[in-house]
């Protein structure tokens, strides 16, 4: 039996849980659809003139967070838009490559969401070949507001109605969560459908691998430094066991990995960062990554507290993450909670 479509799965949980409306639906099959169109002009590569930095030799373009744009950062971005102008699912959308949230052009009805997105996080990694993905939340916008401010975005993680990702690499894969459990979808590319092939994904509580750019390690507070260097000391040290790390340099890759066999990634405070409180956005990154990883059965902190918990004060806020295989990141969280308060 051929495995179920994206829109079955969808109408399937409407009438199961009662918290997947028409429009959101719609929302959902829309951003599955631009992603479809993402991961073509990926799969070109060379061959669509895709690759390398938007912009031109003598000014290379450069995005709101003040990195080197890729043109697939530039192209990801224009169809995400797009796509999501004219459904009237939206009352705007905002964009981890653009300083303020796009509102829907007056001539298309607005809905009753708003939509956030990495358009495609780990474009660094575009030009050796290696997987990438875009990453999107959504939220509802506050009862009678009809032309949403970035206040009206700055809502804690806890208020997702939606969340998921998309992950190019050998298959393309749909990871989602409406808020019961995950389910993992990949492209049927002869018939360009999206299709469940894995339901109620559940992360490993226990892990022996973990992700962390170690190049920063120079950097990091005490208690991160402890932390590490305790996994690296294996059967030896004080955890009793080896552990392996892995680094993709790209969230969604990493953070799949973790959800296909458990893991930890960490993006911690460090000096570097510290000025601007973390590396990763909250809004496009962080929180639609921890709902994702909650329902999964995992975790995911700041170090200190729950990130989904964590009350946005600017659409492009960053903070540290934690996440992954629960008592994993329950342990890490403890060695900043006893470094904080001694005794």
């Amino acid at each position: 039996m051929q495995p179920i479509s994206l829109t079955q799965h969808l109408i399937e949980e409407q009438r199961r849980h009662d918290s997947v409306n028409a429009d959101l639906r719609l929302l959902i099959e829309v951003v599955a659809r631009a992603c479809k169109r993402i991961s073509i002009a990926i799969g070109k590569g060379a061959l669509g003139g895709v690759l390398g930095e938007a912009g031109t030799a003598d000014s290379i373009s450069v995005n709101v967070q003040g990195e080197a744009q890729k043109k697939l950062d530039v192209l990801s971005n224009e169809i995400l838009l797009e796509a999501n102008a004219w459904g009237g699912h939206l009352a705007a959308c905002a964009s981890e490559e653009m300083a303020d949230p796009y509102p829907i052009p007056d001539a298309y009805p607005k809905g009753n969401y708003l939509l956030l997105f990495d358009p495609l996080d780990g474009s660094s990694n575009i030009d050796v070949n290696i997987s990438v993905g875009t990453i999107f939340s959504v939220l509802r916008c506050p009862e009678g507001v009809a032309q949403p401010s970035e206040k009206d975005f700055l809502q804690p993680g806890t208020r997702q109605v939606a969340a998921g990702y998309c992950v190019y690499g050998p298959n393309t894969l749909l990871v989602l969560t409406t808020g019961h459990g995950v389910n993992v979808f990949t492209l049927d590319r002869e018939i360009g459908s999206f299709r469940l092939t894995r339901a109620n994904a559940a992360i490993p509580d226990e892990t022996s691998e973990f992700a962390v750019n170690m190049s920063n390690q120079r950097f990091w507070e005490a208690p991160m430094q402890r932390y590490v260097a305790d996994l690296l000391a294996g059967k030896t040290g004080p955890r009793g066991r080896d552990f392996n790390m892995r680094w993709v340099a790209s969230m969604v890759a990493d953070v799949h990995r973790i959800l296909t066999r458990g893991g930890i990634f960490i993006y911690p405070l460090d000096e570097k960062v510290k000025a601007k409180g973390g590396k990763l956005r909250l809004m496009y990154e962080a929180n639609p990554m921890s709902f994702i990883v909650e329902q999964a059965g995992g975790a995911a902190t700041t170090g200190r507290s729950r990130i989904l918990d964590v009350q946005p004060t600017q659409l492009h806020q960053r903070v540290p993450v934690f996440l992954g295989s629960k008592h994993e990141v329950e342990m890490a969280t403890n060695y900043h909670l006893d470094a904080d308060h001694p005794g």
